[in-house]
């Protein structure tokens, strides 16, 4: 399915932060303008069909889910929300680099990076 047909999970639609993404996420918005937030997205390509995408937004979306935890403010809009519902957003520091890692339920595979994933 590489189309962006969203996914009926049966679930209610709910997004968490571990705690080491709360914080890296809130270091990084101390350095980003007043009011900013960390937008997770869901967006056809990548090696396995689907990418995450990371930017920060000043702005928030009326469909967004809104998470917020310990200075950490992150957006999910409505139609990556059909594909994130159930999932951890996490942040990795490893020895081959740091990182967020999503652990999504929905995801079938997933490419190496842990940046793609199918559905």
């Amino acid at each position: 399915m590489n189309d962006m047909t969203p996914i009926d999970s049966g679930v209610a639609p709910s997004v968490t932060l571990s705690d080491r993404a709360a914080a890296r996420i809130a270091k990084l918005l101390a350095r980003e303008p007043a009011g900013s937030s960390l937008r997770v997205s869901v967006e056809g390509g990548g090696c396995s069909g689907f990418q995450y995408g990371f930017n920060f937004v000043g702005e928030q979306g009326e469909d967004d889910l809104v998470i917020e935890k310990d200075g950490a403010r992150v957006l999910v809009d409505s139609v990556s929300l059909d594909y994130m519902s159930g999932s951890e957003i996490d942040f990795v520091d490893a020895l081959i680099g740091q990182s967020f890692q999503i652990k999504n339920p929905h995801a079938t595979s997933s490419c190496g990076c842990g940046v793609s994933f199918s559905v």
